[in-house]
Formats: C-alpha cells, sequence, structure tokens
C-alpha cells in the first residue's frame, strides 16, 4: 500500500437530508474567478466549520440543476452563512451564481454535509492545514473558526494558487498571520515568476511553526492532497491523523 492510500479519505454520510429555502443577502467578488455569497438560512446555525452543503437551482420550467459547495463561514448569530463559488467553464450553478444571481434571489441547501472533515476549537490540535485552489475554502471556515475563542491552538496553512491574485482571502490570512503568532502561511504560486508547488521544505517549515500537528485537512484536487499527503508522511505524520476531501475527475 502506498502513502497516499493509508490517509483517511472523508465520505458523505448515508443520511438524508431536507432541502431548505435559502436567501441570498450579499453577494462580492473574492478573486477574478470565485464570488462571495452570503445566505439566509436555517441552516447557518447548524454546521461546523469544514462542512459543505448541496446547493439546487430551479428554473421557471421545472429544470433542476445542483453542486455542492464547501462553506467558508463560521457561526456567528447572524443567521447567514457564506459560500466562495468559482465559475467554471459550461457549469450551470456556478455560472447562474457569478453572473445572474441577485440580492434577494432564493436558492435552496440540503446539509450539512461531512462529518469527519470538520472541526471546532474543543477538538484541539495544533492544526496543519493543506489547501489547493478553492480547496482552501473549508479551511478558511476552521481558521474563522478559530479565530472566534481558539486562538491558542497552533494552527498553518499550507496553500497553492496558481497566482496571487487567485489566491482566495489571502488579504485576510496575511493579516491573520500577522496578527497572530500562532498561526502561519505559507503561500506557493505555481505559475508566476519565481513561483513553485508545494514541497518538502515548505512543510517541514509549516510544520516546526506548530510542533507536531493534532489534527491535519487536506482539500484540492486529486494532485494536490496526493502530493500534500506523501510530503506530509515523509515528515513522520501519522496518517491517522489526516482527513482529506478531493475535487476533480
Amino acid at each position: 500500500m502506498s502513502s497516499a492510500t493509508s490517509v483517511i479519505e472523508s465520505v458523505i454520510e448515508p443520511v438524508v437530508f431536507r432541502w431548505h429555502e435559502a436567501e441570498i443577502t450579499a453577494l462580492s467578488p473574492v478573486t477574478p474567478h470565485v464570488r462571495s455569497v452570503r445566505l439566509r438560512c436555517s441552516l447557518a446555525e447548524a454546521y461546523r466549520a469544514g462542512q459543505h452543503v448541496d446547493v439546487r437551482l430551479t428554473a421557471e420550467d421545472g429544470y433542476q440543476a445542483q453542486r455542492s459547495y464547501s462553506i467558508a463561514s463560521a457561526q456567528d448569530g447572524s443567521g447567514t452563512l457564506e459560500l466562495m463559488i468559482e465559475a467554471l467553464p459550461d457549469g450551470e450553478v456556478s455560472g447562474w451564481f457569478s453572473h445572474l444571481a441577485e440580492i434577494g434571489d432564493r436558492v435552496e441547501l440540503r446539509g450539512p454535509i461531512g462529518g469527519s472533515f470538520s472541526w471546532d476549537g474543543p477538538d484541539g490540535g495544533p492544526l496543519l492545514l493543506g489547501g489547493g485552489g478553492s480547496g482552501v475554502v473549508p479551511l478558511l471556515a476552521m481558521l474563522r473558526r478559530r479565530a472566534q475563542g481558539w486562538r491558542q491552538i497552533p494552527a498553518a496553512l499550507i496553500y497553492s494558487a496558481r497566482t496571487r491574485a487567485e489566491a482566495i482571502a489571502v488579504a485576510e490570512l496575511e493579516r491573520l498571520a500577522e496578527a497572530d503568532p500562532n498561526f502561519s502561511l505559507h503561500l506557493a504560486t505555481t505559475r508566476e515568476p519565481g513561483g513553485k508547488r508545494i514541497d518538502a521544505p515548505l512543510v517541514a517549515e509549516a510544520l516546526a511553526r506548530i510542533g507536531a500537528p493534532g489534527k491535519v485537512f487536506l482539500c484540492g484536487s486529486n494532485r494536490f492532497v496526493a502530493a500534500a499527503s506523501d510530503l506530509i508522511l515523509a515528515e513522520g505524520v501519522a496518517p491517522g491523523l489526516i482527513r482529506t476531501e478531493r475535487f476533480g475527475a
């Protein structure tokens, strides 16, 4: 068995969820291709950082399309939750949110989904987080939750993005790293001059900042998660500590 296959994968629990109506309350750009969507919904007080929801759109003729999106926000008592939706080529749902959605529009949400890929402060740490592209979104929710009362827990985020301009919430993450001595950001840009992919020195640097991790969460493409898992395991981290979510074929 290879090291990558030793990593525990998160799975969707076999639970039947009902759909909840949600209203768009705010829309704002995050990157050139990612839009923040704030939704008022009863699910806003019933999720853990790291979980995701199914989103369903219904056209006037009854045609339906749905897609899963990670929740970017931490519970804050506002009755709303935030999604960060990347516009994908020919994406029915992402295209609607990116180009047509307006404040006041209503959609349906189902969830929350992903119990094993979730974190709350009492779960402890230290936290080692790794995100590739839009895979950083559930990790951002974990860091936002940590900032609400658990900043004493050491945390490090390894984040791989094509360019700085495409790095989701990079300004927020940099502000957090500057203000919080217990958090470090390790950004790798793969398509900029002088950029590189995540490698062993980057992973070693992140681990040096937090010590032995108690929780490891990785989210991104199959390629990113496999590479990050192998590098972390090579540093001696126990496979049973690692939880992953993957997207793509």
